[in-house]
């Protein structure tokens, strides 16, 4: 690899070519400017009473069937603690797994491509599409085609890209944009389904059939018809993947429909888009995750579908298999000895299902195809925090730590939004200043700093708390609901605490006798 690596200490880069320095800003769609503050864009969300009660509805149902699949399995910690063993090592060793799975994916009868941003990885698939003189492909759902803007670039260059998962093709029937890694069209009743299908099929293909219901059995009817003509037509596939095996070259893709089934074999062309840390090192390193996601994410004891591919193989499957690799800005996050885990992910979603945040605000509030616990630290490292959104992000949180509870590779997600929120702090904040966004410096820590070194005078000096104290409680009926000034940013969405009628050192001293006590 040519190119700079900023990952661990000992991290070097290999000597064949692959991630040269990026020509690109990463992490297109660069739309993502555009989106408001999640603050503002999750105050909209709350406002919205029916997206509301369907987030509210599938998030406890998801997460109630996801803890009865985990409580099965009397090793379940040993299996997460597991999991993030592997992770971490592979991580730290990325720089050879990388290199040994492009030595197996070779030798398997694959090409190997290296992206080092979103831009130069929509340059390659386009290439490659275009190589084959088809104006269509099929794709089965992948997370990191959408965080390249794939579908956009291929339209722009004339390739109509058609989405198979049900709930991506959900999605682009309805022109509206994923809200959840398991279920991108969680914030969708089946009401709204049969509208889309009923309106929109007809211009993508197949339309829907006359009379249709909201019943699920119709509705996936109407999928099944509309995408079978998709699969049996197309010469090119385009896939993501769940994981991939450096010692074999072997590429997996679990899901629940079928589609990724007929996606991976039908087609001529398979293009596999990964990014790079989806890698483990061996098939028995496979086995432990292909325990914890199912239970994690759709609460299965194992998902109805794992299809796995390595290279090429004469009369099965497709003729042709590139393999993307994508960096995006992975490597930077490498290099942040807090803020790398978040590379553990394994695209499970149980954080967004416990999330009060994520179920309050959705996932459209997020700015990004990574929404949830786990976007709030992903795409800020990504993509940096010098856009509005990514810098409020790592404040799109409670810190309640349900996220990392369930995490099934045990990501300390309530640290490292701390971690990012000094990051934010020390940068400053975003604004936006005409067509650009800038950093300025941030307002209020400096009167927050000296909150601090007020409180801490005062926990010091007795006396003077218990004054104050006892002067807040004879004065409360004259407080403020809300905080004047910059304290409304705290208190715009809550009220003040009441305060107590009598300072607890007075209840204290009453009802034990007189006796000071800890008082």
């Amino acid at each position: 690899m040519s190119g700079t690596f900023v990952g661990m200490p000992g991290f070097r880069p290999p000597a064949h070519p692959a991630f040269p320095p990026p020509a690109h800003p990463a992490f297109p769609p660069p739309d993502h400017l555009a989106f408001p503050a999640f603050p503002d864009a999750a105050r909209e969300a709350a406002g919205n009473e029916t997206l509301r009660g369907n987030l509210r509805h599938a998030t406890h149902t998801i997460r109630a069937k996801r803890a009865k699949a985990v409580a099965e399995l009397p090793d379940w910690a040993e299996l997460r603690e597991a999991g993030k063993r592997i992770k971490d090592h592979t991580l730290r060793h990325l720089d050879r797994y990388l290199v040994q799975l492009e030595e197996s994916v070779t030798a398997a009868g694959g090409v190997v491509h290296w992206a080092a941003d979103a831009a130069e990885a929509n340059d390659i698939v386009v290439r490659l599409v275009r190589e084959t003189g088809e104006t269509e492909v099929v794709k089965v759902k992948s997370m990191a085609t959408q965080e390249i803007g794939l579908n956009e670039a291929l339209q722009a260059a004339g390739v109509r890209a058609y989405e198979t998962d049900l709930a991506e093709l959900i999605v682009q029937l309805g022109k509206d944009r994923p809200s959840h890694i398991l279920v991108p069209a969680i914030h969708r009743n089946r009401g709204e389904i049969r509208d889309v299908f009923a309106r929109e099929m007809s211009e993508w293909g197949r339309p829907a059939p006359d009379g249709l219901t909201d019943t699920p059995a119709e509705l996936a009817e109407a999928a099944r018809l509309h995408l079978r003509e998709k699969f049996l037509r197309a010469e090119v596939g385009i896939s993501g993947a769940n994981f991939m095996v450096a010692e074999t070259g072997t590429l997996v893709v679990v899901e629940s429909e079928g589609n990724g089934r007929m996606c991976l074999t039908l087609p001529e062309t398979l293009i596999s888009v990964v990014g790079i840390e989806k890698i483990v090192p061996t098939w028995r390193d496979l086995e432990v995750f292909l325990q914890t996601l199912p239970r994690s994410s759709t609460a299965e004891r194992m998902n109805p579908y794992t299809s796995t591919w390595t290279g090429t193989t004469d009369g099965d499957g497709p003729g042709t298999f590139h393999l993307v690799l994508l960096d995006n800005g992975r490597t930077d996050t490498l290099a942040d000895e807090v803020g790398r885990q978040a590379l553990r992910c394994i695209r499970c979603s149980a954080c967004l299902n416990v999330c009060p945040v994520y179920e309050r605000a959705g996932g459209h509030a997020y700015g990004s195809v990574y929404p949830g616990p786990i976007g709030a630290i992903l795409s800020p490292q990504l993509r940096g925090t010098g856009s509005e959104i990514d810098a409020s992000l790592p404040y799109a949180s409670s810190l309640c730590g349900a996220c990392y509870d369930v995490c099934p590779v045990a990501i300390d997600i309530p640290e490292v939004l701390v971690h990012l929120r000094e990051r934010v702090v020390q940068g400053g904040e975003a604004v936006r200043g005409g067509n650009k966004v800038v950093l300025r410096p941030t307002k209020g820590h400096a009167a927050e700093r000296a909150a601090m070194r007020a409180a801490r005078w005062a926990f010091t000096h007795p006396g003077a708390l218990r004054a104050g104290q006892r002067a807040a409680s004879r004065t409360r009926r004259f407080h403020p609901r809300t905080l004047p000034g910059p304290g409304r940013a705290w208190s715009g969405t809550r009220d003040l605490p009441r305060v107590p009628a009598e300072p607890f050192r007075d209840w204290w001293r009453r009802t034990n006798g007189g006796k000071d006590g800890v008082a």
